[in-house]
C-alpha cells in the first residue's frame, strides 16, 4: 500500500513566491491526497498568494485547509485568499 501524505507543516521554512510556485506545481502534477498545509510564518508575498489561490482552484487539488499565521493575526484561506473548498 502506498503512503498518503494528508498533512504537512512548512511553518517558518522561509517559503517565498518561488516556493509557492513549486508547491502549486507539485499539487497540480501529482494526484494529491494532501488535505492540510500549514504555511505560517513564511513570506509568500502578494504574488505567492495569487499563485496559491490559482493553484487551489485546480480540480485535482484536494486541499481543504490552508493555515497561514503572520505574527498575531491568524486567518485561513476562506478569509485571506479567494479560494473556497467545494
Amino acid at each position: 500500500m502506498g503512503c498518503r501524505l494528508l498533512w504537512t507543516m512548512l511553518s517558518g521554512c522561509l517559503v517565498t513566491e518561488e516556493g509557492c510556485a513549486s508547491l502549486v506545481s507539485a499539487l497540480r502534477s501529482n494526484p494529491s491526497h494532501l488535505r492540510e498545509l500549514d504555511l505560517s510564518y513564511n513570506h509568500p508575498g502578494d504574488s505567492g498568494v495569487r499563485l496559491l489561490s490559482a493553484g487551489l482552484e485546480d480540480p485535482h487539488c484536494r486541499l481543504e485547509k490552508l493555515k497561514y499565521v503572520e505574527g498575531l493575526c491568524q486567518c485561513s484561506y476562506q478569509t485571506c485568499w479567494t479560494y473556497q473548498a467545494s
